[in-house]
């Protein structure tokens, strides 16, 4: 697979990567470790370089399957993973969000441990802390990456002004945002703006919609116990009738291509920016061949008019996370005080 570079930074990872998350929780089942490990490894052997972890996947668990899969191959991979939760070590309760710099330290040590690694390549903030200045988080990242337990900076769902901020104490290697034909905000924001002007690479989560743009979903009814997508407002009875009109404009695309939804949907965000990397989540490997088959595909300028036009006549129903959830997004960090 192509690689390409996380903005200016020179990290060059897969052009498409692999979101560990639902291997071990969210979607209402979870492989075992021997399969998890399994199906990273085979991510490795089709050429898949880049791998998304964080510590409250689990939580703690999704590490430790990620650092088993890929210790054989860790010359050949780049490991990114979180931190930003305040976890109970003992419960495993996840206390809210924080991103204290003693606290900071204290995730990388585990995250560190659990993947059996010296050096974590691209370390983000998870959500940004709205009680703990910007840059008392990039300072301490900082520090870490001169000690040598962190090589690069990453930022999750940040406010633009608060990116801005953290890239002028630590450059910013990459920004990971949702962002798919139907959640483009980040296109509106300024985020994807300020990537361009400072040199920041994207890593688009959700690029398939958790799963909707593949056409796999068409009733509410079929998200099982246990699955987060039945507190999302996308997948309300409702909303998914509203929203399969996004699926229906992949599916007219991919039959003149030869190619599935999920594919179109992949190529057409790598045509969006060449510093830009989806990680697409499975748990199955047909589904793995299937994004990893989407690099090979060239939308023309063509294609890339027709989809933007027939997308601008469809208003995405629900918002893409319960309310609580939404809280957490797109927050600014407050101001640091003079000594």
């Amino acid at each position: 697979m192509q690689a390409r570079e996380l903005g200016r930074s020179g990290l060059e990872v897969s052009g498409i990567g692999l979101g560990c998350m639902g291997i071990s929780q969210s979607y209402g089942t979870r492989l075992s470790k021997e399969d998890g490990v399994k199906l990273i490894r085979d991510a490795v052997d089709r050429g898949v370089t880049f791998f998304d972890t964080a510590e409250v996947y689990g939580p703690f668990d999704n590490e430790e399957v990620v650092g088993e899969a890929l210790r054989p191959f860790r010359d050949r991979v780049v490991i990114a993973t979180k931190f930003g939760f305040d976890i109970d070590p003992d419960t495993r309760e996840n206390r809210g969000v924080t991103s204290r710099p003693e606290r900071i330290r204290r995730a990388v040590e585990g995250s560190l441990k659990r993947l059996g690694i010296e050096t974590i390549d691209l370390l983000y903030q998870h959500r940004v802390d709205p009680a703990v200045p910007i840059e008392d988080v990039a300072g301490t990242v900082l520090d870490l990456i001169a000690q040598g337990k962190v090589k690069h900076f990453g930022m999750s769902e940040p406010a633009v002004q608060t990116l801005r901020r953290a890239h002028a104490v630590q450059p910013v290697t990459a920004v990971q945002n949702e962002y798919s034909l139907w959640w483009r905000e980040v296109e509106t924001n300024g985020i994807l703006d300020a990537c361009d002007e400072l040199g920041i690479g994207f890593v688009p989560y959700s690029p398939l919609g958790r799963g909707f743009l593949t056409g796999a979903i068409t009733t509410a009814s079929q998200l099982g116990e246990g699955d987060f997508r039945k507190s999302s407002p996308r997948f309300a009875p409702g909303a998914i009738d509203k929203n399969l009109a996004f699926v229906d404009l992949l599916k007219r695309v991919a039959d003149e291509k030869g190619a599935t939804p999920a594919q179109i949907a992949l190529a057409w965000l790598l045509a969006q920016r060449p510093y830009i990397v989806p990680i697409p989540g499975t748990t199955k490997l047909h589904r793995l061949e299937e994004n990893i088959g989407a690099a090979i595909i060239h939308l023309t300028d063509d294609d890339l008019r027709e989809i933007d036009t027939a997308a601008s006549h469809i208003q995405p129903e629900g918002d893409r996370y319960a309310p609580a959830q939404m809280a957490m997004v797109g927050r600014e960090a407050p101001e640091k005080e003079e000594a």
